[in-house]
């Protein structure tokens, strides 16, 4: 049923656009908690770097002499040998990437709920409706924000290049946007989107299904209700299980966007996602696909809980699309 025209201006804007209202809240949301929590994905990418195999063939020796070996003394040697503020390199199209990132997932999920999938007759949303939506709405939202992905990771790895004497690639943001565009055009700001969607889908297939399993089973079993302490052990146990499903994807992401190109702008090191892979099990074990895994669990997990606080109240719509 429609509203008047005379009654709907009087609404607040939240209910006069209530998707563009939360893409804005979702974009608010999004930089808060990746300020607060930007140095823990910067280690996660040099750790992810740490020992690359593949660098051999360029006679590259940085590999032989990695300076960082584990989160902490990653953490302590970008303060003491960079500064302190360089944990927060990169976060500027970090901040990009979330708006882009989180605004379209919402508005995607919101679509496919709403128009492609519906709810049921009891205005129930089932489980593996929310499951295939969010996984789909993240593959949508990881897709539009990979060039903004790219230049994160590329700037999260201009401290170490310095370190290492090579030269410096970018002088800011604009300038990593425009040289990677004159260089591998439209194509090049969408390197390593296979691996970046794939992390995407897998992330928020293991988050959804783990955070409403594991809150059904809290809420049925035992004396907790559905509050904020519920939604802290679902998000913790969700993290886990999403970060674990992830990183191996977030590996091959960050190597392929990092790696050199030469000047039609073709990796170097890797061919494929799938000879990155290949490369790094090969070369480094199996386990090297889980570099990096501890700070990011840790920054998903407070990521994640920073995002449903700031988005209540009532709701845990940032964390759960209103599931």
């Amino acid at each position: 049923m429609s509203v008047p025209e005379d009654e709907e201006r009087l609404l607040p804007p939240a209910q006069r656009w209530p998707r563009a209202s939360k893409f804005l809240l979702s974009g608010c949301a999004a930089t808060v908690a990746e300020l607060a929590t930007f140095p823990l994905d910067l280690i996660k990418t040099r750790l992810q770097m740490q020992g690359e195999a593949a660098l051999a063939r360029l006679g590259d020796s940085a590999r032989e002499s990695a300076p960082y070996r584990g989160m902490v003394r990653t953490a302590l040697g970008i303060i003491q040998e960079e500064g302190f503020l360089k944990l927060w390199q990169g976060v500027t199209p970090a901040i990009y990437r979330h708006i882009v990132y989180s605004g379209g997932r919402m508005v995607t999920y919101e679509h496919l709920r709403e128009v492609v999938f519906g709810k049921s007759e009891d205005k129930h949303y089932p489980l593996w409706k929310s499951v295939i939506g969010g996984m789909m709405a993240g593959v949508v939202g990881q897709f539009l924000a990979n060039p903004t992905d790219l230049v994160k990771v590329q700037m999260q790895m201009e401290g170490k290049r310095k370190l290492e004497g090579k030269p410096l690639r970018f002088r800011g943001v604009h300038h990593a946007f425009a040289k990677i565009l004159s260089e591998g055009g439209i194509r090049g700001l969408w390197a390593g989107w296979v691996p970046n969607i794939q992390r995407a889908a897998l992330v928020n297939m293991g988050d959804l299904t783990t955070y409403d399993t594991v809150k059904h089973y809290l809420v049925l079993n035992t004396p907790l209700e559905d509050n904020i302490m519920t939604h802290g052990l679902s998000s913790l146990c969700s993290g886990l299980v999403a970060s674990i499903l992830g990183t191996p994807a977030d590996v091959i992401k960050s190597r392929i966007m990092n790696q050199p190109r030469d000047k039609q702008g073709r990796g170097l090191l890797y061919k494929s996602s799938t000879d990155c892979l290949i490369q790094a099990v090969q070369g480094e074990g199996f386990m090297s696909l889980y570099k990096g895994f501890l700070p990011s669990w840790l920054r998903m997990q407070s990521g994640w809980i920073t995002q449903g606080h700031l988005m209540r109240p009532g709701t845990e719509f940032s964390r759960r699309f209103e599931s």
